[in-house]
């Protein structure tokens, strides 16, 4: 019955279960522990001075070897430290700062002359007034002037993925495309004049790497110096011709956009196509001439004098929140399994059936997958199926008695195509190589 529960024996211990239980303890015999922890009893604040152990138990070795494997593979595959890894190889370090700063770093930066109306303000006690912050760009020019950098440190290369804060006018607002509070996959490189070039076929290279998974194309616009703008003609004029030459070696499409650069350097968009032929700009690549100046950032050159760092601003994906609105509009819903949402849908036929359905569920979750069990008492099979067809699950995965007794799933896509019964040890195999794949593919 479904809510049954077993009340069970181990060694003085009597507790309450819902299973699965073993019959004895003998049949374990080789253990891991996980985890430690701090037990803190129901309704009391002091600790306890207990300690939960957590732990899992096997059998025997072959068992634990089997587990060990999978659980290697699972964190070698994890999408954060795949991210992680991508920045790593990258010369990038993930670095976090504070959301609210005192309005004293935006005066410094320039910022809170030109952009405190698009701003939130934070009243505190006394005359301190705060801001949160609408970009990251300013924290990280502290951070650089902590010490004295030598030239042996540069290129520096920090990605910041802090939530942002803008106050945008409400007629400007939009679903998830122009938001308020967002996320950015940002990040700042500090380099010498010499370097400029190469880091920016670095960063358009990042780019290219990055939307050629999601299947979009792109080309560049190079911006150039507006009017009025801050700094000298000679030192736009050698910026613009490293950016030209960046863009040249790079060999994808680019135009010249001329006299749309910021105010304080000038600046390579990134405009993407998706599938309905719409353009998008997401990714930038900003050079900054104005915020080393204006916070004074220096390094030791070969020469053992002192030099200005450039600066260059960087985002691939940009807002991540419009990001995602563009690839749910982009798939029409059907995310491609690696990017799902709700990968895989359990459907038991009967009762007798569930308990195996639940192992199935779990098996995969190990793997990674989002998978959900649909035991819904008062549903047919057929309206289950729908259900998960309408919710636009990757795959659903039947089972019942043949499927239990066969240690298989009986297999049908997204569209309603029927992939027949296979062992489901099989199905986790080929669907994890469709999803390392990054494919849109839905056969396997």
């Amino acid at each position: 019955m479904k809510d049954s529960v077993t009340i069970y024996r181990c060694g003085d211990g009597v507790g309450v279960s819902s299973g699965p239980l073993l019959p004895h303890t003998g049949i374990l015999q080789v253990f891991r522990m996980l985890q430690l922890s701090s037990v803190t009893l129901s309704n009391q604040t002091a600790p306890s001075g207990l300690t939960r152990l957590s732990g899992v138990a096997f059998p025997g070795e072959k068992e634990v070897q089997e587990w060990e494997k999978e659980q290697e593979e699972a964190r070698r595959r994890d999408h954060r430290r795949i991210g992680m890894s991508e920045y790593r190889r990258r010369g990038f370090s993930e670095v976090v700062t504070p959301t609210l700063y005192s309005t004293a770093l935006w005066e410094r930066s320039g910022h809170w002359e030109h952009y405190s109306e698009n701003m939130f303000t934070v009243a505190t006690e006394g005359s301190q007034r705060y801001a949160l912050k609408p970009m990251n760009c300013p924290a990280h020019c502290v951070m650089f002037e902590q010490r004295v950098r030598s030239w042996r440190e540069l290129p520096l290369r920090w990605a910041d993925f802090g939530a942002l804060h803008r106050n945008e006018l409400s007629g400007a607002l939009g679903g998830l495309t122009r938001v308020r509070r967002f996320c950015q996959d940002d990040a700042h490189i500090f380099c010498t004049p010499e370097q400029l070039e190469q880091e920016i076929v670095s960063c358009l290279e990042f780019i290219r790497s990055v939307y050629r998974v999601f299947g979009f194309s792109f080309h560049c616009l190079l911006s150039t110096r507006p009017t009025p703008c801050l700094g000298e003609p000679e030192q736009w004029d050698d910026a613009e011709q490293q950016l030209k030459r960046g863009l040249q070696q790079f060999g994808e499409r680019w135009e010249l956009n001329p006299g749309d650069g910021a105010f304080y350097g000038p600046k390579i968009d990134v405009q993407i196509r998706d599938a309905l032929g719409r353009q998008h700009q997401c990714a930038t690549i900003q050079l900054d001439f104005q915020l080393p100046i204006r916070f004074q950032l220096q390094y030791v050159g070969s020469d053992g004098v002192l030099h200005r760092p450039v600066m260059i601003h960087r985002a691939v994906l940009g807002s991540v929140e419009r990001m995602i609105a563009i690839l749910a509009e982009n798939y029409g819903g059907r995310w491609p399994l690696w990017l799902s949402p709700a990968q895989v849908s359990v459907v038991p036929v009967g009762g007798s059936s569930e308990a195996y359905g639940q192992q199935v569920v779990q098996r995969f979750q190990e793997a990674g997958f989002m998978v959900d069990l649909n035991d819904d008492p008062g549903a047919t099979l057929n309206k289950k199926i729908r259900w998960a067809q309408l919710a636009q699950y990757n795959y659903i995965f039947v089972v019942g008695d043949k499927e239990r007794d066969g240690g298989s799933v009986n297999v049908r896509s997204r569209g309603g195509k029927q992939l027949g019964r296979r062992p489901t040890e099989e199905v986790l195999k080929d669907l994890m190589k469709l999803r390392d794949s990054r494919s849109n593919e839905e056969d396997f």
